[in-house]
């Protein structure tokens, strides 16, 4: 299934639902975040997906990080929550979905990457090289408050 992001665009269809999804902050000891190249839409972007009936939402980013990436995190925080109705996302089976995104700073436990169908590359990216990777508005605002390490979840 593929994709289609638009951020303020008057031209953007209605949204016509709203899913609980999580992305993971995910850095490993040498100070790298572990990034993926999404297969839906060719950019980069945080591992995540959305919450399945029946899973905590701690339980959602431990399976989406290991489905799409192949590591094993713990989460230990929340970067922040992420609900611009200015994002929506449509998707080729005629959803369109205003964002909903729990983000969660998670630690690494096995460091094995496994490339699943929903990326063409997974990679632990140093911080200097975050800037020069193609990737949404919204997935820079994530990866910058967790970088910013606050204390404080950003509400947004």
């Amino acid at each position: 299934m593929t994709r289609t992001d638009y951020f303020n665009d008057p031209a953007a269809p209605k949204a016509n639902s709203i899913v609980p999804a999580v992305t993971a902050f995910v850095v490993n000891e040498a100070g790298e975040v572990l990034l993926e190249r999404r297969s839906d839409n060719g950019r980069w972007g945080m591992p995540g997906g959305v919450q399945e009936i029946g899973e905590s939402i701690a339980g959602t980013v431990r399976r989406e990080v290991l489905e799409e990436t192949g590591i094993s995190v713990e989460v230990i925080g929340l970067v922040g929550v992420f609900t611009d109705p200015g994002h929506v996302i449509e998707f080729s089976d005629g959803e369109v979905r205003q964002e909903f995104s729990l983000c969660f700073r998670a630690r690494p436990i096995s460091d094995e990457i496994k490339v699943s169908s929903e990326s063409f590359e997974v990679r632990w990216v140093p911080r200097s090289d975050v800037d020069l990777l193609d990737m949404a508005p919204t997935t820079r605002l994530r990866l910058e408050e967790g970088f910013r390490e606050s204390p404080v979840p950003r509400i947004s």
